[in-house]
């Protein structure tokens, strides 16, 4: 069973983290747009894969309701470097935050980061900062991903009821995500 690894303890440092060989996805997201981060990484965890998401985060969140932006960026930093992945959850919402250009921008040299574009964002849309990444386009991208980390293959985690396929209505994604798109970004 995978879990929010916020309730473990952190490494002391990055390569204390990277000699554990844990695959941990770090989701970064813009603050309006939780709810569709929240199903992702309930998503995530039900496919065994293991989560930083910062709603689990007590630090994070006593530090920002108290105006501390130091600790605020410390919890931050400690969890991406305690994740191998970076998630950077896509929406118009993302073009205005502060937060998620900061986090790509320190991770971006640490750990493993991807794109993953939530419903309705339009061809040609993404920042070029944000293109710099691989893009994760839809569901059926998504999977793809979950099976190449999870070590499994897609139609092992389908048949297993791990994952629904992308085009499926109990799909929990389907009205997070588009189930596929054919266009290049």
């Amino acid at each position: 069973m995978a879990l929010n690894r916020f309730y473990l303890p952190h490494s002391k440092t990055r390569q204390e983290f990277l000699a554990q060989n844990i695959k941990c996805i770090f989701i970064s997201h813009q603050q309006k747009d939780k709810d569709h981060a929240q199903i992702i990484a309930d998503y995530l965890m039900s496919a065994g894969l293991d989560v930083y998401f910062d709603k689990y985060d007590s630090d994070l969140r006593i530090h920002h309701q108290s105006g501390n932006p130091k600790k605020v960026t410390e919890a931050i930093c400690s969890g991406i470097n305690n994740s191998s992945h970076m998630l950077v959850l896509v929406s118009p919402n993302t073009l205005s935050s502060t937060w998620v250009p900061f986090e790509i921008g320190y991770g971006f040299d640490k750990i493993e980061l991807l794109v993953l574009c939530l419903k309705g964002i339009e061809k040609g849309s993404l920042p070029e900062y944000i293109r710099s990444a691989p893009i994760i386009r839809d569901i059926w991208d998504l999977n793809n991903k979950v099976s190449f980390w999870g070590d499994k293959s897609l139609e092992q985690l389908t048949k297993a009821n791990v994952i629904p396929e992308y085009s499926s209505l109990q799909n929990p994604l389907r009205h997070v995500m588009d189930s596929l798109i054919i266009d290049n970004y």
